[in-house]
């Protein structure tokens, strides 16, 4: 099978990095071009000194004739830049956007939670927000691919299918998570320079994240109900990886051992989703640098009540790693290429 070609748009940034880990391993993929703004001619190395004897091409300004020779765009930019991207593509390039673009399906929310106008919204309909499990069987109409972000990729695979399955109260769902602090970018060191990051937990976006926005779209996709829930994102003092824990209360006749089954049950073809041994304790440390989520099911004190814990690696499953797996479900590659557990 011949490579693809790919262009990775915003290739410095800890997703960037992260995702040109994942593609080096990939048996049918080229990397065609690195392109930066402020790094240009400088090599992907000088980011992550892993990468030092790769043969990767030095990091260039995107031009749109780049399109040309290329069959996927990754792109790991700042809001609104894919958006002028995806107005430029060819009928053979598909866009996977790992940042927030494309994630939203009206023009409008995308304004008001993320205080810009889009850029491209023509190009809504052309996209699909994918959640690979979720979405798989969809996923191959669409030319734009906007990867969930990594708080509600931790969310929504425990919450859908007790949704979907009717089998909890929707009108107060409380979320709290956890992130290490690479979720917020190179910048974190600068914004949280006074803030003794590397040591306290900072709790941040109260009531308004703008993960929200995505959480409650997915929910409505399920329910027809009224619904309200509670995110509280944290910053931990740790690089990498997300716990979110889920506090439920459920419908009549249903107990914890039934949130259970039936998680496992719809989980147990999908190779990087995996239900822990009911009521066992999770931790990150068990899904760095890999793929996978992990989720467990814990009683309550109160029968009528469910406590969910899921676990993932913000840059990889919440990140790097779900674009790759979108990729690998839109060009029939095997869905573990790329995302093998080694060491990324």
């Amino acid at each position: 099978m011949p490579k693809l070609n790919v262009l990775v748009a915003g290739s410095t940034g800890y997703i960037g990095v992260q995702l040109i880990k994942l593609l080096i391993k990939h048996r049918y993929i080229n990397i065609k071009y690195l392109c930066g703004n402020t790094s240009v001619g400088k090599s992907i190395s000088y980011y992550d000194k892993t990468l030092k004897n790769r043969k990767l091409p030095k990091i260039v300004k995107f031009n749109q004739k780049y399109l040309n020779e290329v069959d996927i765009i990754f792109t790991a930019l700042p809001n609104g830049e894919a958006q002028e991207i995806s107005k430029k593509l060819l009928t053979k390039n598909t866009l996977i956007d790992l940042a927030a673009d494309f994630r939203l399906e009206k023009a409008s929310e995308y304004s008001k939670w993320y205080k810009l106008k889009h850029k491209a919204p023509n190009q809504i309909k052309n996209s699909i927000y994918s959640l690979p499990e979720i979405t798989e069987k969809e996923i191959k109409k669409y030319k734009i691919i906007a990867c969930p972000g990594c708080y509600p990729t931790s969310i929504l695979l425990p919450l859908i299918p007790l949704i979907k399955n009717k089998l909890i109260k929707i009108d107060n769902i409380i979320i709290d998570s956890k992130s290490g602090y690479s979720g917020a970018g190179r910048g974190v060191h600068k914004k949280y320079k006074d803030k003794n990051l590397y040591e306290s937990l900072s709790a941040y976006g109260v009531g308004f994240h703008r993960h929200n926005s995505e959480i409650e779209q997915m929910i409505k996709k399920f329910t027809k109900k009224n619904f309200k829930f509670t995110f509280t994102p944290h910053l931990s003092p740790m690089f990498r990886g997300i716990l979110s824990t889920i506090y439920l209360d459920l419908n009549k006749n249903i107990n914890p051992k039934k949130i259970y089954t039936v998680l496992n049950n719809f989980y147990k073809k999908h190779k990087f989703v995996k239900v822990l041994k009911f009521n066992s304790l999770l931790n990150t440390n068990n899904v760095i640098n890999t793929n996978y989520c992990h989720i467990s099911v814990c009683k309550s004190k109160y029968s009528n009540k469910v406590i969910l814990l899921s676990a993932i690696d913000n840059l990889i499953k919440g990140g790097a790693g779900q674009g790759v797996q979108n990729m690998n479900i839109l060009y029939n590659f095997d869905i573990i290429e790329g995302l093998k557990w080694k060491k990324y």
